[in-house]
């Protein structure tokens, strides 16, 4: 493969790119299959348990169809485009419905702040809503859960029974269970897992608690897994 030089690189072809690689799933209704992961740089959010600050600056640019080469290479059917924020870059549009054009199962994993309304209709969309000891529950958009289908997946991250609390309302208030496969995961080293488990038990809540699996296989601080 041969990576075109940034300077020749359009800027409606430009991506900023941390990482591409392949590992194992480690999250959503995937969790366990081999998948390629493409990691953008940038995020519009800083939550306060984010477990990818090197992806807010640095990087580098390449070109979409470079990308798309790369990921390909691996061969490997799924691909999953994460960051950073990912719909923070334009071009990530067309490098999604590049992907889908050479046979790949696409996830976009993304915060919930941005519009998701753009995203190829085949791309299953793996969106957060961020709890309140994210510190960035403000900038939830709304909007975007009406955009859900049964073929995407709505995580939340917890810290606390607080957060727990506010996305057991949500859950309930807006119908999402039934909708859509909805995860509850644990911050990692923040909230006990047990205790999680226990509260779904004893609420009866029908969504899944969801534990990091390459946390568990790898040190948590491991990049490139």
């Amino acid at each position: 493969m041969t990576l075109s030089s940034p300077a020749t690189i359009p800027i409606s072809e430009r991506l900023r790119v941390i990482e591409v690689y392949a590992s194992v799933q480690g999250e959503s209704l995937w969790q366990g299959l081999p998948c390629v992961f493409v990691r953008l740089a940038g995020c519009n959010l800083r939550c306060t348990w984010c477990d990818s600050t090197y992806t807010f600056t640095g990087g580098e640019h390449r070109a979409i169809d470079d990308v798309v080469a790369q990921a390909h290479g691996f061969g490997v059917e799924l691909v999953e485009l994460t960051g950073g924020e990912p719909l923070a870059h334009r071009q990530a549009i067309p490098l999604m419905q590049r992907l889908l054009d050479r046979g790949h199962t696409v996830l976009l994993e993304t915060s919930g702040s941005l519009d998701i309304g753009p995203v190829p209709p085949a791309v299953h969309v793996i969106m957060d809503l961020k709890a309140p000891d994210s510190g960035e529950v403000g900038k939830n958009r709304w909007a975007n859960l009406p955009l859900l289908r049964d073929k995407d997946n709505l995580k939340i991250v917890l810290a606390s029974r607080r957060d727990y609390e506010w996305a057991r309302q949500v859950v309930e208030e807006h119908d999402l269970a039934r909708r859509l496969p909805v995860f509850f995961s644990p911050a990692w080293g923040l909230l006990d897992p047990v205790a999680l488990a226990g509260w779904l038990v004893e609420d009866r809540l029908p969504v899944r608690l969801q534990l990091q699996l390459h946390k568990i296989l790898w040190p948590a601080e491991a990049r490139g897994v």
